[in-house]
């Protein structure tokens, strides 16, 4: 590959992966709370899933970009332990597995313009940036919950159930 094609591969792949993590960051800031309790694969059944107990010791390096753009939420840290922030956090840990696993889907749409190595170099990428984020919303999302239980057990299984259905 000549030199100018290896920068217009390297400037068409950051350039996918920022518009790609804008677009679906803004999108998902619009989603309303209730459709992220009926989402299957992000139910608490999900937060079940064992999390290695080493997460406790990276989690602090992973950014929250949560509150970067309009309308997000950042999660980085408890503002309160009442019930209804402790929900809010959950909605949100809800909402960015949903952007972590859509960002992480979104690196099949790169052999549409790249080559072969350059699409497997996106996909580790892809990989290596979405699933530790994955890991974490898991983990404390499972934390949260068990939080809301001690504080309020009424509160968690609101938080469990399905939002009604709306008319």
């Amino acid at each position: 590959m000549a030199l100018s094609s290896a920068w217009v591969v390297i400037l068409s792949s950051a350039g996918f992966w920022l518009l790609i993590s804008l677009l679906v960051g803004a999108v998902a800031n619009h989603l309303p709370g209730r459709w992220l309790d009926v989402v299957p694969a992000l139910s608490p059944l999900a937060t079940q899933v064992a999390a290695p107990p080493c997460i406790r010791r990276w989690k602090r390096w992973i950014p929250d970009a949560g509150g970067a753009l309009p309308g997000g939420v950042a999660k980085a840290s408890l503002v309160s332990r009442d019930p209804n922030s402790l929900q809010r956090l959950v909605i949100e840990t809800r909402r960015a597995e949903l952007v972590h696993w859509i960002l992480w889907a979104a690196g099949l749409l790169t052999p549409l313009w790249l080559p072969t190595p350059a699409v497997t170099g996106n996909l580790l990428f892809a990989t290596g940036f979405n699933l530790p984020c994955l890991l974490l919303q898991r983990y404390n999302r499972r934390r949260l919950l068990r939080l809301l239980a001690v504080l309020s057990p009424s509160a968690i299984q609101q938080t469990n159930q399905p939002a009604p259905a709306q008319d």
